[in-house]
């Protein structure tokens, strides 16, 4: 079996973010979420992976080179344009052969791996297995309808009425028979080759599709919202761990990772929580579920639930919450200014100003 992973896509709804790196490489607990794919396809033993890359594959290439970290072995599919993911099934033909695949989103994020669903699909083969999880808003995703028995029968994708709140998470495995599929098909609406209309058409000429819900977490890691709740997901199962230093005057509770070459010097941090190599926290509060990446200042300041990328600084803030700060940023507080009121009242009037 082999891997496709995707990694190309413009990641809008991750802006201004995606503006300067793609958003596979946007980390997690201090680790690009691209980098959890790779590893739980190299867990599940597959060893052969093609990267599909769009513009951003020069970042993308660099992050990952050439797989052996690994453990892979990994060909880059250039995709032109972002025209869907049947496209991109269709661009790696001469890499996956005649060879049963999996295909993952390189910005989805399954907690559990997918070990068990390749061990399952390589002994039972079906033409293809989708997997799906339950949403509060199906008309964001790829959609499936269940028959009374539990088999797929029908797929739409971001319908504006769903049949279901069943959405299709960003792991597909397909054999050979989806090649046929792809080339069936014709472009949506958005104008791009859809995957759930191949998974259609495989239902519509009977060919075998099966599905499996995931009972563990997982998330499309779209958004600043999906990340955090990813960062939360990672952090709720790291061990504590001081690779750093770590002073007297300093507080550690709960699960807190300090790494190589970080210090904590005056400072209270409540887990669970990262604090990535050679950053410094100086007389300040990291919160629960707060992950500072390498060579932060967190100085005199607070923050809690929030991602924090490499070498950013805060200096004397108070409370930064739920944030997804970017790489090289300074937070510092605004000037105070004079502060007057110009008031126009007319007689009798009351009026209660807070100065």
């Amino acid at each position: 079996m082999k891997a496709l992973v995707l990694s190309g896509g413009a990641g809008t709804r991750l802006r201004p973010f995606t503006h300067t790196s793609p958003k596979q490489l946007v980390p997690v607990a201090n680790k690009p979420v691209l980098y959890y794919v790779l590893e739980a396809i190299a867990e599940a033993g597959i060893t052969e992976v093609g990267v599909v890359v769009g513009d951003t594959a020069d970042e993308i290439c660099a992050a990952v080179g050439d797989g052996s970290r690994f453990g892979l072995d990994v060909t880059y599919l250039p995709q032109h344009a972002p025209l869907g993911l049947s496209h991109a099934v269709l661009i790696a033909r001469d890499f996956l052969g005649d060879d049963d695949f999996v295909m993952y989103l390189g910005d989805n994020f399954l907690v559990g791996g997918i070990t068990p669903l390749v061990e399952q699909f390589t002994a039972e083969r079906p033409d293809a297995q989708i997997l799906l999880t339950r949403v509060s808003d199906p008309t964001a995703f790829g959609v499936a309808e269940l028959d009374g028995h539990g088999r797929v029968v029908g797929l739409e994708e971001k319908p504006a009425k769903p049949k279901s709140d069943l959405a299709l998470v960003g792991v597909y495995l397909f054999s050979p028979a989806v090649h046929e599929a792809v080339r069936a098909i014709r472009p949506s609406a958005r104008g791009e080759l859809e995957i759930t209309d191949a998974i259609q058409w495989l239902i519509d000429t009977r060919h075998d599709v099966r599905s499996a819900t995931v009972s563990g977490y997982w998330k499309d890691t779209g958004n600043v919202a999906d990340m955090l709740e990813a960062n939360r997901s990672v952090l709720d199962g790291i061990g504590a761990g001081v690779e750093g230093t770590v002073d007297a005057d300093s507080e550690l509770v709960g699960r807190v990772r300090v790494e190589a070459g970080a210090e904590v010097r005056g400072s209270r941090i409540v887990g669970p929580a990262v604090i990535g190599a050679g950053s410094v926290i100086s007389g300040s509060y990291v919160g629960p579920y707060t992950s500072i990446a390498e060579n932060c200042r967190i100085e005199d300041s607070e923050i809690e639930f929030s991602i924090v990328l490499r070498d950013s600084r805060l200096d004397g803030v108070r409370r930064v919450q739920a944030s997804l700060i970017g790489r090289n940023v300074t937070v510092t507080p605004a000037p105070h200014t004079p502060r007057a009121h110009r008031l126009i009242l007319g007689d009798h009037s009351k009026v209660q100003i807070f100065s």
